[in-house]
């Protein structure tokens, strides 16, 4: 039986290898895990269907189209039992001599590596079942394969001088290419939409956060042993932003096409870094929910997609987006928006800072915060004032119920 990548969400068209678990033409049992491919959004294992023997046809880190033949499971094999007298101990090795077919069965990543290091198909024995030619059946590329195969051609009688080909400088030895993987494609595909798609712009405010901390430091032990989860900040912006979303509504809206999409539901994404990048699950109908409920989603979602095990539908949709680059010491910056959202709410680190209070000058621990939105919808001074709603939450933050 064939190993197929599977179909894993509508605008998915290829993924990547990642880790084989089992080598090539080991035995494997049904549901033993085989490896795990990455997309753009998720990471996906794949198990065993059936009991058999493993052929191994894509090699780790190459990247395939959903759909493909990535192995083959021999199911005739699942059973090893002793040669018997009727059945001759040469039959397996009369199997893997038959010619190649012509043109030689291979996969399509052979194909390629063999055109890159000119080696010609037809002269590889393949280890494959049925004489298929695997990755590790191709020669290793030497100098002499790099270079252009030479043409015998009968030269001009007054040849004219040819200028040597420029070649692609190396880079420097201290240096180290590796191929970008598809979730960073996929990050860098949409950072660049959102610049040249959208009317993006940025406005800015600061917050203090002094009566918030104290609200948090009064409560958060009573808090974590009722619902045995710590109080963060972030279930407090989420919840300012999912109130004032329902005041502003066009920063929760979208462009479609010549439509504009007002989304009365709030589904917030919340920006998580992990080992692969940034990832962004959703946190649905956010303004139904209570700060206890808020902080376990985000403690769950930050640690599967430390171990890539957040799922497709926890990535998809999303109506605004809040980033907190602040947990890595940023103060200041612009955050990019999560196309097809309008806005995306930046936080930032909190620190210190001598400010005008009743007339005189105190310390007070400041927050800057980032709205950036897209100009075509939503109007400045919309903007503006959704941010001041945000500060005036987190502010006088007795205004949002706490459930305690």
């Amino acid at each position: 039986m064939d190993i197929i990548i599977p179909q894993v969400g509508e605008s998915i068209v290829e993924a990547e290898i990642g880790e084989w678990f089992k080598k090539d033409g080991e035995q494997v049992t049904k549901d033993d895990l085989l490896l795990e491919i990455e997309t753009e959004k998720v990471n996906v294992e794949l198990n065993a269907d059936a009991s058999g023997k493993l052929t191994i046809l894509a090699a780790a880190g190459e990247t395939v189209k959903i759909g493909a033949i990535i192995g083959q499971i021999d199911e005739t094999a699942a059973v090893t039992t002793a040669p018997t007298t009727e059945q001759p101990a040469t039959a397996e090795v009369a199997t893997t001599t038959e010619p190649a077919a012509e043109p030689p069965a291979a996969n399509p990543a052979v194909a390629k590596l063999a055109a890159e290091r000119n080696i010609d198909l037809r002269t590889v024995k393949g280890s494959g079942r049925n004489g298929r030619i695997l990755v590790d059946d191709l020669p290793a590329a030497t100098t002499a394969e790099t270079e252009p195969p030479i043409k015998k051609a009968a030269a001009p009688p007054t040849p004219a001088p040819v200028a040597a080909p420029q070649k692609k400088p190396l880079d420097d030895p201290r240096s180290e290419r590796v191929p970008m993987t598809q979730i960073r494609k996929k990050i860098a595909e949409r950072l660049l939409m959102a610049r040249q798609q959208t009317a993006m712009l940025t406005t800015f405010n600061e917050i203090d956060m002094n009566r918030v901390i104290a609200l948090r430091s009064s409560h958060k032990e009573v808090f974590e042993k009722k619902h045995g989860v710590p109080l963060g900040f972030m279930s407090f912006f989420v919840k300012a932003c999912a109130e004032a979303l329902k005041e502003f509504t066009a920063v929760n809206a979208r462009i479609d096409g010549n439509d504009i999409v007002y989304q009365h539901f709030y589904d917030i994404g919340i920006a998580v870094g992990s080992k692969r990048g940034l990832v962004v699950p959703i946190i649905r109908d956010a303004d139904r929910l209570h700060f206890d409920q808020i902080e376990t989603i985000i403690r769950d979602y930050a640690l599967r997609a430390g171990n890539g095990k957040l799922t497709l539908d926890e990535l998809t949709g999303g109506t605004f987006t809040i980033s907190n680059g602040g947990i890595y010491g940023s103060v200041l910056s612009t955050p990019l928006l999560n196309p097809p959202q309008s806005a995306i709410l930046g936080m930032h680190a909190i620190q210190d800072r001598a400010v005008v209070r009743d007339g005189e000058v105190v310390v007070r621990p400041i927050m800057n915060i980032a709205l950036s939105y897209d100009h075509r919808i939503i109007d400045g001074k919309e903007a503006v004032n959704f941010l001041m709603r945000v500060k005036n939450y987190i502010e006088d933050p007795e205004e949002m119920l706490l459930e305690m």
